[in-house]
């Protein structure tokens, strides 16, 4: 298993967080999603996956919820 953590902006509330963890996890060889809100800041999104995520297929979901992954 591999856990990554990715820092995301313009989530508000449980629906936010909700919403992201949902397309997330339907990323292929996601395993769990983990999330730290941080209202008016960067949450904290962890992923567990048997393999390690693509950055870009996350983004891709991230951006389908609604919210922004930070470029690192």
């Amino acid at each position: 298993m591999t856990t990554t953590d990715y820092a995301v902006t313009g989530m508000t509330c449980a629906h936010c967080v909700a919403a992201v963890a949902e397309e997330v996890s339907a990323v292929p060889g996601v395993e769990a999603v983990d999330i730290d809100l941080v209202i008016g800041g960067e949450s904290r999104v962890t992923v567990t996956s048997s393999t390690e995520p693509d950055r870009e297929s996350i983004a891709a979901a991230v951006d389908e919820a609604g919210y922004a992954l930070v470029s690192s």
